[in-house]
């Protein structure tokens, strides 16, 4: 079974999470920040993973200790449940329409850990969440899952549906990536033998 259990705990914030990659794609998440509920739902929904995601954060300094630590454990829990990397494909990449917005997610589960991150989100905020923050959950989430990451946006003026691009592309990037190629079974999907 693919899968992973994380807790963390700091002075900043309280995290569980779990995670099943060979899901069905069912979320309960509880982060204390309305906006990446939302985000974390949709991840989970077009991955195809088991998410549950419960977070006590300081959220009354503001949430970017909560996202970002979030965004650490979720990279923690797929390294985890990855194992040795056998039989998977490695690479996923989707490009995802969101009405006005384009966003091509690539990902390679390669073991070194980049975020490409050529995004313009056009506002501060989407209701009462910085957007900013995006970026701190895909740092978090791509160092820790030791996977690279890149994020090209080729169209969109409205910042909610941008960022619900980029999630939604991060989900069907990773399901292609973490699934298992029918070829390839038990092989380590690299030259070096290693990843």
């Amino acid at each position: 079974m693919r899968q992973a259990s994380i807790e963390r705990k700091t002075r900043e914030t309280e995290i569980a999470l779990t995670l099943h990659l060979d899901g069905t794609g069912k979320a309960q998440i509880d982060t204390g920040v309305g906006f990446l509920n939302h985000m974390l739902e949709l991840l989970s929904f077009h991955g195809q993973f088991d998410l549950n995601v419960s977070c006590k954060g300081d959220t009354q300094v503001d949430d970017h200790h909560s996202v970002e630590d979030i965004g650490i454990a979720l990279g923690q829990a797929f390294l985890q449940a990855l194992g040795d990397k056998r039989g998977i494909v490695r690479y996923g990449n989707f490009l995802l329409p969101m009405d006005e917005a384009l966003v091509l997610c690539a990902v390679d589960l390669s073991g070194r850990d980049t975020l490409g991150y050529q995004v313009n989100i056009p506002t501060q905020k989407v209701g009462s969440f910085d957007t900013e923050l995006v970026q701190e959950f895909m740092l978090g989430f791509t160092r820790n899952a030791q996977a690279c990451v890149h994020f090209v946006q080729m169209a969109g003026s409205n910042s909610h549906h941008i960022i619900e691009a980029m999630f939604k592309g991060l989900g069907r990037a990773l399901c292609q990536a973490v699934s298992i190629d029918p070829d390839r079974a038990g092989e380590t999907p690299s030259s070096k033998g290693v990843l």
